[in-house]
């Protein structure tokens, strides 16, 4: 008997890996893609198949550690945001030369207007540059379908399996209905081509030849794909090629049905030979796809000339930021639908840094000591205390990636910068701090880094920490010296001391860690209600 749920994308793509024998999901927390292993950490069948659901200290170890249980023929689910596919871009390039033995999929969920995000990059071309597969569902269902596809395909074809979400995809609810075939998790088995797992240039430059003819294979199954089709058209003025949730769009425009012929693709390589029987009915193609033109810019070798191309290069959709109904209708020459005017009672609030926030307090006592130093230069990270750069505070001067605040104020250091200050949240640092400090410490830098502990992932809605208890420990283990590991606790009746502090470290010439300690204020209420 099947079932009906309201589920978002990303727990659409949890359940159907929960269905599919998952035996492990190894995931850092960013939004979109975090729901994913919030959902399978509190499903009946994680507990009672003894499903691996603890979050990595990064996306490099998730996807290693992934990877190690595909090696032991299980299977494993890799999650994150777009930007974590560039943290873990070894690892993953890696995996395309040493093939997969369990079933694994990495899930990378994009941001496209950068609605919590630095960049608008597409996952797809990761797919292209690793010649791995790429799965992109054009809505909740396919999603729950195409999941336990990918851990099908990955083992039929025995290489891992990109799936690509974006943010309307992962945080908007449809009902998804799913049978009872639930799928048994793998047994033990290890690898019958054992030596494509040493990656060893003798071995590998092998394996890249086979990998060049597999990849082949994977257009031809693209072709023949239940995710990707060729449909007919009463009017062929135009064609269409809709990716993924640029599908759901377009039809959300024709409910009655599209008048033009379509190619919908969701599983890559890109399925050439469908575009080629798509340009044998129009000699003009409108391109759909969400986030950059991957697609419409390769058409150029498919198409012979003559064929008009039409999409975000051109102007007819937008160059940049999320596609939606809206833009679709106006690209298909469409009347613009009624729109609701703008709320005179809601104001729009630009985001902020919570009330009773310790990094609040932390900031206040930081910016009264760094009046009296005309020099000094604060380097953020990402992270909720990344609000610290925006009014009242103004605190931070650079904020790029996840854990260059310290490696960057010691490149500012070494040029002559006084004080450099590196301000680093507790998860960040756990994350991609580490090496950076070592780094500071082998080199002597003339820095002060701040740790911003709150005791959990606060921008990403409270997961565990993995340095939590810990943090002094580390930065003593990474060789800073003990008596330069100050740890404050960031309340307003505290400004006197915690100024006392920095101020101090700031004048030693060398490595100093202030770890500023405070509990996040979502997260204790939530303990507080729990209690």
């Amino acid at each position: 008997m099947s079932q009906k749920n309201l589920l978002l994308g990303d727990e659409a793509l949890a359940l159907g890996a929960l269905h599919a024998g998952l035996s492990g999901v190894y995931a850092y927390p960013g939004t979109p893609s975090t729901e994913i292993t919030e959902f399978i950490q509190v499903h009946p069948l994680t507990a009672g198949r003894k499903v691996h659901c603890d979050w990595s200290s990064n996306e490099k170890t998730a996807m290693e550690a992934a990877l190690g249980m595909s090696y032991a023929g299980k299977r494993a689910l890799v999650c994150f945001k777009h930007v974590g596919l560039n943290v873990c871009a070894d690892p993953f390039m890696g995996s395309a030369m040493t093939g997969a033995n369990g079933g694994l999929v990495i899930a990378s969920c994009d941001d496209p207007s950068m609605h919590s995000s630095q960049n608008e990059q597409d996952s797809r071309f990761y797919g292209a540059f690793a010649m791995m597969p790429v799965f992109e569902p054009s809505n909740q269902q396919e999603t729950y379908q195409m999941t336990r596809a990918a851990f099908d395909y990955s083992e039929k074809r025995g290489i891992p399996v990109l799936m690509r979400l974006t943010t309307r995809m992962a945080h908007s609810r449809a009902v998804v209905e799913n049978g009872e075939d639930i799928r048994e998790q793998n047994t033990l088995h290890y690898p019958e081509k054992p030596r494509q797992w040493v990656t060893l240039p003798v071995n590998a430059r092998v394996r890249n030849r086979e990998l060049i003819k597999d990849y082949a294979g994977f257009e031809e199954d693209a072709v023949s794909s239940p995710f990707n089709s060729l449909t007919e058209g009463k009017d062929n003025s135009l064609g269409i090629i809709a990716c993924g949730i640029a599908y759901n769009y377009l039809m959300e425009n024709f409910p009655d049905g599209c008048p033009y012929p379509v190619l919908k693709v969701s599983q890559y390589p890109f399925p050439r030979e469908l575009a080629r029987q798509l340009a044998a009915r129009t000699r003009r193609i409108l391109v759909m796809e969400e986030g950059q033109p991957l697609v419409e810019e390769r058409l150029a070798g498919v198409y012979p000339t003559g064929i008009q191309i039409c999409g975000r290069l051109d102007g007819t959709l937008p160059r940049d930021g999320e596609l939606n109904p809206d833009a679709v209708r106006k690209a298909l020459g469409l009347p613009a639908l009624p729109q609701y005017p703008s709320s005179e009672v809601i104001a729009p609030r630009p985001p902020a840094l919570c009330q009773g926030c310790g990094h609040r307090d932390f900031y206040t006592a930081l910016n009264n000591v760094l009046k009296d130093y005309a020099g000094a230069r604060v380097f953020g990270d990402i992270g909720c205390y990344t609000l610290g750069w925006m009014p009242p505070f103004n605190s931070l001067d650079t904020c790029v990636e996840m854990g260059a605040s310290l490696t960057m104020a010691q490149g500012a250091a070494y040029s002559g910068t006084w004080p450099a200050v590196a301000v680093i949240g507790d998860s960040t640092f756990t994350h991609s701090g580490m090496t950076g400090l070592l780094d500071a410490v082998n080199g002597k830098a003339d820095v002060t880094l701040c740790i911003s502990d709150n005791l959990t992932t606060g921008m990403t809605g409270g997961q565990d920490s993995a340095g939590t208890g810990r943090i002094e420990a580390i930065c003593e283990g990474l060789g800073v010296e003990k008596e330069h590991i100050r740890t404050i606790v960031p309340l307003p009746k505290n400004y006197p001391d915690m100024e006392k502090v920095i101020r101090e470290e700031l004048e030693y010439h060398g490595v100093s860690v202030i770890v500023c300690r405070r509990e996040c204020i979502q997260t204790l209420r939530r303990h507080a209600a729990k209690k």
